[in-house]
């Protein structure tokens, strides 16, 4: 009976030691990666070392027999490449969202996503119309973020564009992501390693595209070979360790306590990314910005309850895709649920 009883608390400290490491992983994921995009102003060059982080660390993990990934191939990868592609843009227009607006504007705008989900369903994939209670909820969330819009007092067109841009390619990935998944037959972690390695093989591209190599050059070049800077260098490992840690901590407790519990976890991670994010610093919406944000997060809850008991694909889908990107993201949901990159989730905030 002794022995019983010590499994079982043994158990019980395992699974609130996954809870409490997700939910800390989730909750600072955002902040984080808004404060390592402030100090290291390199979008691009602070993605790749994410993916980086993320491939190496499910590699060796893997080497070491910790996890198990699906092995990485060519034939796979070229079949998976138009995921990953979508994937990039998700987290390069977050970081960008990031590095042009506060945290809680890409929480307004990551809140969003069920509503984009379910017209897009329902357009191109022939899915019922969402039942009373999920299209009020959908109603609640648009609400809250047209007053949240309405009132920016740091509104502008750079940071917004970001955000759309953020939105379209987010919902895009929700939608597209399952498909390709399931298709594949990929486990979780397989997902993140190709997800990741070949994000990784991408930047380079954004790099020359965008022309943020010239900057980099430029910033090297005008440290006189002083690179080294303390306080950026914790920020972005901050951000590396943080996006592969959700990703653990995520998947983890995903297996150890039930949907429903996962479900609240994640809500009052979002609410903790907001209390954080008002506390640490004065990045943040006014008051009534705040009293929007949480009218738009209250709507995210009521839609998450109305699709659970229906068990409804765009729900399952949302789940998949969120596994990134809190962060991926996000910091927020691979925040929440962000958990396929390892980036952060976006690896993921998200």
């Amino acid at each position: 009976m002794s022995s019983i009883r010590l499994d079982s608390a043994k158990q019980y400290y395992a699974t609130s030691s996954l809870v409490v490491g997700y939910a800390l992983c989730s909750s600072l994921l955002a902040v984080i990666n808004k404060f390592a995009i402030t100090k290291f102003n390199y979008p691009g060059l602070l993605t790749a070392l994410q993916y980086l982080t993320s491939a190496l660390g499910v590699w060796v993990l893997g080497k070491l027999g910790l996890l198990h990934h699906d092995p990485f191939t060519i034939e796979t990868a070229k079949k998976f490449l138009p995921a990953a592609i979508v994937f990039y843009l998700a987290i390069f227009t977050n970081t960008n969202l990031l590095r042009h607006a506060n945290v809680d504007t890409f929480i307004v705008f990551r809140s969003l996503t069920p509503l984009l989900v379910a017209l897009a369903d329902t357009t191109f994939r022939k899915q019922p119309c969402p039942s009373k209670l999920t299209f009020l909820s959908l109603v609640i969330i648009l609400g809250g973020a047209v007053g949240y819009v309405a009132t920016d007092s740091a509104f502008t067109l750079t940071a917004y564009s970001w955000a759309f841009a953020y939105l379209v390619t987010i919902t895009t990935e929700m939608v597209y992501i399952k498909h390709m998944v399931t298709s594949l037959g990929l486990n979780t972690w397989g997902f993140v390693l190709y997800n990741n390695l070949l994000s990784l093989m991408m930047a380079p591209v954004f790099w020359f595209l965008t022309g943020e190599y010239v900057d980099v050059f430029a910033a090297l070049g005008a440290n006189s070979g002083d690179w080294f800077d303390l306080v950026p260098f914790l920020a972005v490992s901050l951000s590396c360790v943080f996006g592969l840690a959700i990703s653990f901590f995520g998947f983890a407790a995903r297996k150890a306590i039930s949907a429903t519990a996962f479900t609240v976890t994640g809500v009052v991670n979002k609410f903790l990314t907001v209390a954080i994010n008002v506390f640490i610093w004065d990045k943040h919406a006014s008051p009534f910005g705040l009293l929007c944000l949480l009218f738009t997060l209250a709507g995210g809850i009521l839609y998450q309850q109305s699709v659970t008991g229906a068990g409804s694909a765009p729900l399952q889908r949302e789940s998949i895709a969120s596994k990134q990107t809190d962060s991926e993201n996000d910091g927020d949901d691979f925040g929440d649920e962000n958990q396929g990159k390892g980036m952060p989730g976006k690896l993921a905030s998200v």
